[in-house]
């Protein structure tokens, strides 16, 4: 229920609040998928089509996160991780969420539709249909929640590589597969310890119902991971060499997965949850270092063009004397 507080507390923490509604950490992280998308994509780069496609998948995000989180107000109360949530906690009406993520949304699809391109703010508006309307419902219905969720978060980078490009190529699909795969371990690592959690407020996540499926995706996707590193040097988004130095970084992963699938306890599965939150940063980094070619805006493009078109004209070095040094001391010796 709503609670009454003091109109001056409220204007200051709004801005709190709104972070809050959003899931803050959890919009980053979506916006950082994003603009690797962006960085790897083969097309030049373009600064401010790169901040308007940032900001649009922010805002989508944040919208998202914001109708979720309205939706989900009474189990929400029901979980230690989630009770404290400022629509739990009455600290918001429901309508001033509603509100936030009307506005967040119409700005954030608005940015992507004529800052950036349709393509783009069309994978934008999917992804918002099916988190909100498709994916929360599906938490309390069947275990493929997981699976759909996964979708979710594999389109940003599919909306940075067609913010940039204008198009989808298949190096767009592997780094969609990366950010896919990435999600099982993540997931399913972090929901095991919140099994009583999930239960109590009649979620149907696999760590609940089915654990030894839950440990088995789990070590299943770290290996797609590595094929989709491999993947990623034949399509020629990223160079030989990323293929090597991803090896190391993903068996580890694997061998944290395996740890979890083997001894299926809190810790194994702790250690798979902190290592995926370093993983996927390091992973998007590797894959920037190494990307396969770099392109030149239109306009260098065009300025290399011209300087290397330039000629001086014959007329210009005719009008020079052959031999100056010698030109001058005639004229000093003549009467």
């Amino acid at each position: 229920m709503w609670k009454e507080t003091p109109s001056h507390d409220r204007k200051n923490q709004m801005g709190n609040y709104c972070m809050m509604l959003s899931k803050f950490r959890l919009s980053s992280l979506v916006v950082m998928s994003s603009m690797a998308g962006y960085a790897l994509a083969p097309a030049p780069f373009d600064l401010t089509t790169f901040a308007l496609c940032a900001i649009g998948t922010g805002l989508t995000s944040a919208a998202a996160n914001s109708i979720n989180q309205y939706h989900e107000v009474p189990f929400d109360a029901q979980m230690s991780r989630t009770k404290n949530r400022v629509l739990v906690k009455g600290l918001l009406e429901p309508v001033h969420a509603i509100g936030f993520a009307t506005l967040a949304g119409s700005t954030g699809l608005g940015l992507l539709y004529f800052g950036v391109n349709p393509l783009t703010a069309a994978l934008g508006a999917t992804n918002l249909i099916l988190y909100t309307s498709v994916y929360t419902p599906m938490k309390r219905m069947s275990i493929y929640n997981t699976w759909l969720g996964s979708v979710v978060g594999a389109i940003p980078p599919l909306m940075g590589w067609a913010g940039c490009a204008g198009v989808l190529d298949p190096g767009a699909v592997v780094l969609s597969v990366i950010l896919y795969s990435w999600q099982f371990p993540h997931f399913n690592a972090l929901s095991w310890n919140l099994r009583p959690d999930y239960s109590r407020a009649g979620y149907r996540m696999m760590a609940v119902t089915d654990p030894a499926l839950c440990r088995r995706v789990a070590l299943r996707h770290t290996g797609v991971i590595v094929g989709a590193c491999l993947a990623s040097s034949y399509l020629e988004v990223t160079n030989t060499w990323f293929a090597l130095e991803s090896l190391p970084l993903n068996l580890y992963f694997m061998y944290l997965a395996w740890q979890f699938h083997q001894k299926s306890d809190s810790n194994s599965s702790r250690k798979l949850f902190r290592f995926s939150l370093i993983h996927l940063p390091a992973l998007m980094l590797l894959m920037l270092v190494n990307k396969k070619n770099w392109y030149k805006s239109d306009t260098q493009e065009q300025e290399t063009t011209k300087v290397q078109d330039v000629k001086i004209p014959d007329s210009r070095i005719s009008v020079l004397p052959r031999r100056p040094v010698v030109a001058a001391q005639e004229s000093d010796l003549s009467p």
